[in-house]
This record gives C-alpha cells, structure tokens and sequence, in this order.
C-alpha cells in the first residue's frame, strides 16, 4: 500500500481567510480519503457526515467574515471511541455497549465544538482501550497493526483521513499508534485535558491527540484545555495558543529504558544518528554511562511497564467486575483474565504500587535540574505484523508511570517503515517540551 500523506490543518486555514479555500473543501478531501480506504482500514466506529458537512459549512462562513472560533475551526477531529459524543454512540470497543448513547458530549469533546471544531466520527479502539483489538489496520501496510488502544486514531491520521484525531493513553496507546502510523502524537502532563464524560478513569490515563503536523497537535490541545480545563484539581495545558516558538535545548538525555535490550540494530542506529546531528548542532548530550541523574532515571523506569500495567489492572476491578456479572461471555479473554489478577490482589497490593510509582516520579523530576528534556525511541521498532496485537509499548510506558508530558514525532525509519522519535518533558512542563521538539523537528527533517 503506497504511504499516504498526512494531511495537516492550521497550516491551510490562510487560504481560508483568503477565499482560495475553505473548511467544507477540506472535509470533502478527507471524505474522499474515507470512502477510498476505510474498507480496508476500519478506522471508524461512527461517522457523522451530514453534521460534519454543516460544521465545516458554518466555519467556512466564519472564516470569510473573519470571525473564526479558533485556529482549529472548521477541522476535522476523530474522537476515540470511548469519550462520549451526543450525537453517536460510545460503544467502548465491547459489544456489552452495542448502540449505546450516554446523550451527551464529554468534555473535551464540548470544548472541541466551541472552538469550532468539526466532529467527523468515532475511532475504533481496542476493548475499553485495554484489550481485545477490533481490527483496524495500518494505513502504511495493511498486513501490520496500527498500534493501539488509538488505533482507529493512529490509522485516520496516517491514512489523511483527518489531521487530528483524538486518543487516551494509559500505558502507550496515543504514542505507539503515533510511532507506528506515521503521525505526531502528544501525550500531556497527568491531568492535562479534561477527561469528563470518557471512560478511562484510571490513575494515569490523559487525553491526547495524534495529529498530521506538530502545530495541529499543539493547536488542539490548547483550543480544549482552554474552554474545558484539566482534570479535577488541575489546571490542564497552559502556554501560549500557537505553537512556541522553537527552542534550543542547552542538554538532553538520551534514555535506552527497558526497551532497549528488545530494539532492532536499525532502530537503535537511527536513534543514534538523530543524536549525533543533534550533538552537532552544539547540545550536550548526557546518557546513562556519563551522568548519574541518567542513571537514576533508567532505574526509575526500569520497571515501568509491568508496574504501570499492574495498577490499572487494579483500577478496573470495577468496573469489569459488574461486566462479567452483566454477561461474561462479551468479554475478551484478556478482560477476565486480567480481572481475575485484579480481585486476587489486596488494598495493600495496591497502595504498596502507587507508592513505587510515587518515588518513582521524585526520581524523574530530580533530572530536570540536569537537562532540558529526554529523548529516546518510540518503540522497538516499526509496526509488526499481525493484526492480533497491537506492539510492545514498552518505551513509551514510562512517560506514562511519571504522568509527564511525552511526544513522538514521525522523523525516524526502520524497514522503510515510519519510526517515532519520542521527546519526553517534565510534569506540567508541556508548553517547554514543545518548544524543544519543534527544534529537534527542525534540525532532523
């Protein structure tokens, strides 16, 4: 399948403005996309047309008057399909919620529509963004998975279904779909958006988007944390609402995680010579061998993929208990498996996790007094091939277990196949982190 291109939105709205283009001509682009490769794809849960065709209709008038919503207004936005919509179903990846309709938008997905943004459908994730996959595909090979849980994100944006689409991540699923589908993926600081009206409750679950351009993804975020805030008791993504300017990072630390040991020769090269043209360009470059605050930090993450797994395991003993009493024979295999694991533990189980994690994100933020960011790997290598899984998440687990703000950018291959270079910051730090990988994006394309 020939590589489709990404298909970014701020970057048209001048023509907008101008009258050379409008919102409704670039919705009928992404329809056309669709309607080509979404039966081989199987991107889409839902799709609103006729609503989305009247959003775009109503921006583009706004537009021509000059009297845009936002930066984003009139774009079109996937929206994972466990964040609730009025106007379609939420069906959670899991028949148990076939055709169901909370009958209302959740919060970022309001927020989205105040700022004019147009809501084309719901993405296919996997079961309750935890389990089963549901079949979707990689738009670069249809053989490969697109990652998940956002895998019907991941895939609409590689495919130029549309330039934004809306994912959740617990562990890797908004940055692995990112790596593996060829897109920017930003995962923000814990509490980042608020996640009102979705079911992904877990302790270190964020919303994030997957994006066609590193100012989409950037732009999105703040046209929705601006109107609908963070999660209780924050006060979500702050900095400027365009993009910030870029920025030359003074240091960084290059990160090998666990992940390290299971990356392909080709994948650990093409980090290696990112770095290198990074290094040129005069940042000190700092890794575990060289700095002991490195060194602390791997340690800190080490673990961070089964200890990060075993505390949302935990944290859906309800509810995937009153699902298996409702009817156990909806779920998957890996819910009731895992949902055993989770009653067989203690409270005491628990709080003995979530005091590892705790020391585990002192530790991070102490690194922050030795550098400007981290960087490292996205995943081990490009998407594999199989449908039946969805990737080992494995370098993007320990943003996650911190709740600090992470990011993969499409800017390294491996099997000529996209691989993303992930740019990880420090807690409530977002804004910053941009800042450096707008640089980092700039020297490496």
């Amino acid at each position: 399948m020939a590589k489709p291109e990404l298909r970014p939105y701020v970057s048209a709205t001048p023509g907008f403005a101008a009258g050379t283009s409008s919102p409704r001509a670039f919705l009928e682009a992404c329809l056309d996309r669709i309607e080509g490769l979404e039966p081989q794809l199987g991107a889409f849960a839902q799709l609103n047309i006729p609503a989305s065709r009247a959003a775009a209709d109503a921006a583009g008038k706004r537009w021509r008057d000059g009297t845009p919503l936002s930066a984003i207004d009139g774009m079109p936005v996937g929206i994972k399909d466990v964040i609730e919509t009025e106007d379609m179903p939420t069906e959670q990846g899991s028949p148990l919620f076939a055709g169901y309709n909370g009958g209302r938008d959740s919060a970022s997905v309001h927020a989205l529509r105040e700022a004019g943004a147009v809501i084309l459908g719901k993405t296919v994730t996997v079961e309750f963004a935890a389990a089963q996959p549901r079949g979707t595909r990689n738009p670069l090979d249809l053989a490969r998975t697109p990652g998940g849980s956002s895998s019907g994100s991941g895939a609409a944006v590689g495919a130029g279904m549309a330039p934004v689409a809306m994912g959740t991540q617990v562990a890797g699923s908004i940055l692995r779909p990112g790596s593996f589908c060829g897109c920017y993926a930003y995962k923000p600081s814990l509490g980042g958006i608020n996640r009102g009206g979705a079911y992904d409750a877990l302790s270190q679950s964020v919303h994030g988007p997957l994006a066609a351009s590193l100012e989409d993804a950037w732009m999105t975020t703040r046209a929705i944390s601006s109107r609908a805030g963070g999660d209780p008791g924050f006060a979500g993504v702050m900095g400027p609402m365009a993009l910030p300017a870029p920025t030359k990072p003074k240091r960084l630390a290059v990160l090998e995680t666990e992940g390290w040991a299971l990356a392909s020769d080709e994948a650990k090269a093409a980090l290696e010579g990112a770095v290198a043209r990074l290094a040129a360009q005069g940042v000190a470059v700092m890794h575990r061998r060289t700095s002991a605050t490195v060194e602390k930090a791997e340690i800190a993450i080490a673990g961070a993929l089964a200890l990060g797994s075993n505390i949302s395991t935990w944290e859906w003993r309800w509810p995937w208990n009153i699902y298996a009493r409702r009817d156990r024979s909806k779920l998957s295999d890996i819910v009731l498996g895992r949902l055993t694991q989770a009653e067989a533990w203690t409270q005491g189980d628990y709080l003995a996790m979530i005091e590892e994690r705790a020391r585990h994100r002192v530790t991070w933020a102490a690194l922050a007094g030795d550098c400007d960011a981290a960087i490292t790997l996205s995943a081990i290598g490009c998407a594999p091939v199989g449908i039946e899984a969805t990737g080992n998440p494995v370098f993007v687990a320990g943003g996650s277990l911190l709740g600090v703000p992470s990011l993969s950018m499409p800017m390294l291959e491996e099997q000529s196949l996209p691989l993303g270079l992930q740019i990880i910051g420090f807690q409530q730090q977002d804004a910053a982190m941009f800042a450096i990988a707008g640089w980092v994006r700039d020297q490496l394309m």
